[in-house]
């Protein structure tokens, strides 16, 4: 198929070469100089989709920096994402695009954002609603190896042209959820803030692990982890450091946003937000027991890469700091173990969240 990805970025350019990779024609464009040597890059979005069956739109809808969870949150203004980029992107897309084509929104947005100010800048083309199950750093894997395919009409048609384009480049047996716009919205903001929720009460047990003694957190996260005829799986089971990454606190923030909007009468996503960050402070002050001068292995929130969206290793060490400890290069007293698999060092304490919180040790 011909098929064009307009915004290069962190999903876009991964996703869009390994589409290549599987033998489609690959076109794309962003604002910024990118340069790749599996698919074809142009100036302009209008040379971008020219000739393309499916155009995936997939720039950011962020929130401002201070909103990404390396930081407290909780008293920040809830924010719904800023659709500014997307937006711009589908009126120019819009332009020159006709009926024989398919415009794909793959940005996460809250729901009912692509029928109240998506779909009326779509004027003369189809338009769908697509959201990746992605993580930072296996961006292209979580494509080709997806737990589920989402995609979304406007009165939750199928579309034929964009399964097929899945079921070409796609390596696993995922099953293809159709629905309508709104419901594949939900899907995606819900399945990530599951996550957060999951994580926030196993990072409770552990908090009580702490404060009563006796309990071996593992012992009890196991005994959940392995009750999965009613209530989960052993995903995300592991007590230790937080949720963090680039979407899973923000999306919080945004559907804290919806609850005021529809006038719920409950924030349960502010008190996931609020969870997250007391545990944070909690490790910190159990850290400081062994030491004030502080050194993390690491600032990123996932293992083995650098990226430091929402660390939760950030936000440990802010509370380290307003606690009165030192976040240090040389010479620490507590040297932090950010990831279950980073190495200990020599001459000093180290602080393993994994093993040694909430485990009686």
């Amino acid at each position: 198929m011909n098929v064009s990805f307009i915004g290069l970025g962190k999903l876009g350019m991964p996703c869009a070469e390994a589409a290549a990779q599987k033998g489609h024609c690959i076109n794309g464009y962003d604002k910024i100089k990118k340069h790749s040597k599996h698919i074809t890059l142009w100036p302009n979005i209008q040379g971008a989709v020219s000739g393309a069956e499916i155009v995936f739109i997939s720039v950011a809808t962020p929130h401002q920096s201070e909103y990404d969870g390396s930081l407290p949150i909780t008293h920040l203004p809830a924010k719904d994402f800023n659709y500014t980029q997307l937006k711009e992107a589908v009126i120019e897309c819009n332009k020159h695009m006709n009926r024989n084509q398919r415009l794909v929104v793959i940005s996460t947005v809250l729901p009912g954002v692509m029928r109240e100010q998506i779909s009326p800048l779509v004027t003369n083309t189809n338009l769908s609603y697509n959201p990746y199950l992605i993580a930072m750093g296996t961006v292209a894997n979580d494509m080709l190896n997806p737990e589920m395919i989402m995609i979304g009409t406007e009165n939750g048609e199928p579309d034929v042209l964009l399964e097929e384009f899945y079921q070409s480049i796609t390596e696993n047996d995922c099953s293809i959820v159709t629905g309508t716009w709104d419901e594949c919205e939900c899907i995606k903001v819900f399945y990530n803030t599951f996550i957060s929720t999951k994580l926030g009460i196993v990072n409770m047990i552990q908090d009580v692990a702490v404060k009563k003694g006796n309990i071996n957190v593992d012992v009890v996260t196991d005994a959940l982890a392995n009750s999965t005829k009613r209530i989960m799986s052993n995903a995300y089971m592991k007590a230790g450091m937080g949720d963090g990454g680039p979407c899973h606190p923000r999306d919080n923030i945004a559907l804290r946003k919806l609850s005021e909007d529809l006038n719920l009468g409950y924030d349960l996503f502010g008190g996931i937000a609020l969870a997250r960050e007391k545990q944070a402070e909690n490790m910190a002050v159990h850290i400081l027991r062994y030491g004030n001068k502080i050194k993390f292995s690491s600032n990123s929130y996932k293992s083995n890469t650098d990226l430091t969206d929402g660390s939760y290793s950030l936000l440990v060490q802010y509370y380290v700091k307003k606690h009165g400890g030192w976040i240090v290069d040389e010479n620490p007293s507590v040297y932090v173990l950010v990831h279950p698999d980073d190495p200990p060092i020599e001459k000093a304490y180290n602080f393993n969240p994994w093993l040694d919180y909430g485990n009686n040790k």
